[in-house]
């Protein structure tokens, strides 16, 4: 059943872990029922290239570790 609801969030008044905390329960919600989202074409297309790059040597896997911290140098947050 499709329904159309319209939700107005006030995002400009809401603060930034409010809309993560949103963000997190559509995600959840999403995640429970994967069966039910539609793939989206381009998205695949985005996985095989990364997948090849991957292969061939143009790309590699990195630690969570290493991750927080380029993001942490990026950010400039300790």
């Amino acid at each position: 059943m499709l329904m159309n609801i319209e939700l107005v969030l006030p995002l400009d008044k809401m603060t930034v872990a409010e809309k993560m905390d949103v963000i997190d329960r559509i995600m959840d919600d999403l995640s429970r029922n994967a069966s039910s989202v539609p793939e989206i074409e381009w998205h695949g297309e985005v996985l095989k290239q990364r997948a090849e790059n991957l292969r061939i040597g143009n790309d590699r896997f990195i630690s969570l570790e290493e991750a927080e911290q380029r993001i942490r140098e990026k950010t400039g947050r300790k």
